[in-house]
């Protein structure tokens, strides 16, 4: 029997295979987003979300292991299987929604990959604690240049070049990663939000599980930390996305590896992307939490 996200997603894939790729991609607000699933009056409604302050919120720019942390969550906070599989992200579907998100239980599963000046304003106001997924740009890019093109949601790229030059004036779905890299910056500071990294993910996951639970105050034993940590490697998560997100499973979750980026950026592109870097988050917290040198070098 196929899961409810199978189901949505494969009256999704009917839907874009009558679409032409131009029509894909929409502006709103300076922004671009996927037509199909992130409809315009979703965002009017979004003006009027009203957040609870036991919410778990998760955010990160796409293609940065938003996927991954949701599976993780699920584990930490125990929520039952008979729920959505993946949090109702904010912007995505359509308003009728909302009656859903507002009916749910508690704790509920939010999570959103809009820039955090969109974030609705009830979310600060309660004080909802948010958990923000960061990745290095060079991994993000090559990562968002396969899902383009394997989600038919999305145009198909016209080839790396091009994504590239793209990603870099921000003229992809959700915006500039160094846009929302440096809108995060401003909040680096706040207590109700906690900042994790893909690449520390990989190097450690047992310390950040115990980490991200302590930051949402769910205590857990020594064994519910090592049986999650096993469930939520990158490749127990692929292996379970097929449950989940069905023919998706494989765009969801490909490699998961760190570094794959020197498979596809030529020498100056890197420099290009080096150069951007340096402009932007050298020297700020963001920056220092991507380790960019050991990563990107």
């Amino acid at each position: 029997m196929s899961s409810p996200l199978e189901k949505q997603m494969q009256r999704i894939m009917e839907e874009a295979k009558n679409m032409t790729e131009k029509d894909k991609l929409y502006m709103y607000k300076g922004v671009l987003y996927p037509t199909i699933v992130c409809k315009p009056e979703n965002f009017k409604a979004i003006e009027n979300f009203e957040a609870r302050e036991d919410d778990i919120m998760l955010a990160a720019y796409p293609k940065c292991g938003f996927n991954w942390m949701v599976g993780m969550i699920r584990k930490i906070a125990d929520i039952p299987e008979k729920r959505p599989p993946i949090p109702p992200l904010l912007e995505f579907s359509n308003p009728e929604k909302y009656q859903f998100i507002n009916e749910a239980p508690s704790p509920r599963l939010l999570g959103t990959h809009m820039h955090p000046d969109n974030i609705p304003a009830s979310i600060a106001e309660k004080k909802t604690k948010i958990l923000v997924v960061l990745r290095n740009p060079k991994d993000t890019v090559v990562s968002f240049f396969h899902f383009t093109n394997k989600n038919p949601v999305l145009p198909t790229a016209e080839s790396w070049d091009k994504f590239f030059a793209d990603f870099m004036s921000g003229e992809v779905p959700w915006g500039s990663y160094f846009d929302h890299a440096l809108s995060w910056e401003k909040r680096i500071d706040n207590p109700n939000i906690m900042f994790v990294t893909y690449e520390d993910m990989k190097e450690n996951l047992i310390e950040e599980i115990k980490q991200i639970a302590n930051f949402f105050n769910f205590t857990l034993s020594e064994e519910q930390v090592n049986t999650i940590a096993q469930e939520s490697t990158f490749t127990a998560m692929k292996e379970s996305s097929k449950h989940t997100h069905g023919q998706m499973g494989n765009v969801f979750f490909r490699k998961g590896e760190v570094g794959d980026w020197k498979n596809h950026f030529s020498e100056d592109q890197s420099k290009e992307m080096d150069a951007r870097f340096e402009k932007c988050l050298a020297g700020t917290k963001i920056g220092a939490r991507l380790k960019y040198d050991i990563y990107c070098q």
